[in-house]
């Protein structure tokens, strides 16, 4: 007999698995909305031309080599990534701890950790969040909980419950935040709305974690898509970034990410990132070179930086596009106001369809999309947006 025989089968990821019926699919109109990585107006993957020249010059340089890194990354990688969030005046103070990771996924998981370590008991996150997050704090041996955000019947966010949840938060508890473009709603709080969250999470005396898997994709500006992390830094407090350049580069596949830990000082900072490189070393001893040097190479070089910087406005442009398409032919079907698919912004729309019309959606019409009603706007485009709006009209209308 097997050793194994009490290990159970797990399910499928309901995500990856989507793509994998997708696939599977013979129907001629079927669209993925499911998974959440950019496509061309032909519905195409597509590597950022900034990214191809940025890789030629990674792969041709007479001086590359395939040693081991270090822990936490080259250091001269860190400084042009800080930039991307901080100012020179915080970054030369030395109060940032700032290390590459895997991407989001694992940069959660280490800082997820590091939580458990330093004592933190509890994690809440936004109901609802993307759904690797319980599991990811879990794993770390965290207790996680949820604060109300989405606002079924406005389709917008629960500013109100969400401020009541926080006030019942207890001192050295996490909050877990999307920094921009929240996922999977596409919701975000207002400029003031921010300004109140991280006065309340001083006053409860919370410890802010960002998830920032977006910052430029959203509106296509940085800056714009930077100001939660900018109002935490002019707060003062010591505060959590998990940094994803999965899709605002495009390297989903080679997981690159980084943390970054505001800190009071720069003892509190050395001492931080000592620990997370134990970590690190302890989990998969060193990062991986590639995706760092070709993110390195397009913020190093002034030429494919300012490319890169018009190549995210052209894709936040195209997604901004496909709301707009999306909305007219909704309205235009059903009569009705659908103003919440242009109201949210990034990836992902949270179209407020309830399980039994999704079912149908992906059953009956072929359209792939996550349980909850979330669509990756990047899944549409001109050939496939009317029969989408379609189909919605159907299954809202019966």
């Amino acid at each position: 007999m097997t050793i194994f025989a009490s290990v159970p089968l797990a399910p499928a990821d309901p995500i990856l698995g989507l793509a994998t019926r997708f696939k599977n699919d013979p129907f001629e109109k079927k669209v993925n909305l499911g998974i959440g990585a950019y496509r061309t107006a032909e519905g195409k993957a597509w590597i950022l031309p900034s990214v191809a020249e940025a890789e030629r010059r990674v792969v041709a340089d007479p001086n590359a080599e395939k040693e081991y890194q270090p822990i936490d990354g080259k250091p001269e990688y860190k400084r042009p990534v800080q930039q991307l969030i901080f100012g020179d005046d915080v970054i030369e103070s030395g109060c940032l701890a700032t290390l590459q990771a895997l991407s989001g996924t694992g940069s959660l998981q280490v800082i997820g950790q590091f939580l458990h370590f330093m004592g933190c008991k509890k994690v809440h996150g936004p109901d609802p969040t993307w759904g690797n997050h319980p599991k990811i704090f879990g794993r770390a041996g965290l207790a996680y909980g949820t604060y109300p955000y989405w606002h079924q019947e406005s389709r917008g966010l629960d500013f109100e419950g969400m401020k009541a949840a926080m006030q019942k938060m207890e001192e050295g508890e996490c909050i877990l935040l999307h920094a921009v473009a929240h996922n999977p709603t596409g919701v975000d709080p207002s400029e003031a709305q921010w300004k109140e969250i991280v006065a309340l999470c001083k006053e409860r005396k919370l410890i802010p974690l960002l998830d920032n898997a977006y910052q430029g994709y959203a509106s296509g500006n940085l800056a714009t898509d930077g100001l939660s992390q900018r109002l935490f830094t002019e707060s003062g407090m010591e505060f959590f970034i998990a940094q994803s350049f999965a899709k605002n580069f495009g390297l989903y596949g080679e997981r690159i990410g980084y943390i970054h830990v505001k800190c009071d000082s720069k003892d509190a900072a050395d001492a931080v990132l000592s620990q997370m490189k134990v970590i690190v070393r302890q989990a998969y001893s060193s990062p991986p070179k590639h995706g760092a040097a070709i993110a390195n190479a397009i913020l190093s070089s002034e030429d494919l930086k300012k490319q890169w910087l018009e190549e995210l406005t052209l894709m936040s442009n195209r997604i901004v596009d496909m709301r707009v398409r999306l909305r007219e032919a909704v309205e235009k079907r059903t009569g009705t106001a659908w103003n919440h698919i242009t109201d949210q912004i990034g990836m992902f729309t949270y179209t407020g369809l309830t399980k039994d019309q999704v079912t149908r959606m992906v059953e009956e019409f072929h359209i792939y999309m996550t349980g909850d009603g979330r669509i990756s706007m990047a899944g549409l485009n001109e050939g496939n947006v009317e029969y989408v709006a379609e189909c919605i009209q159907a299954c809202v209308s019966s």
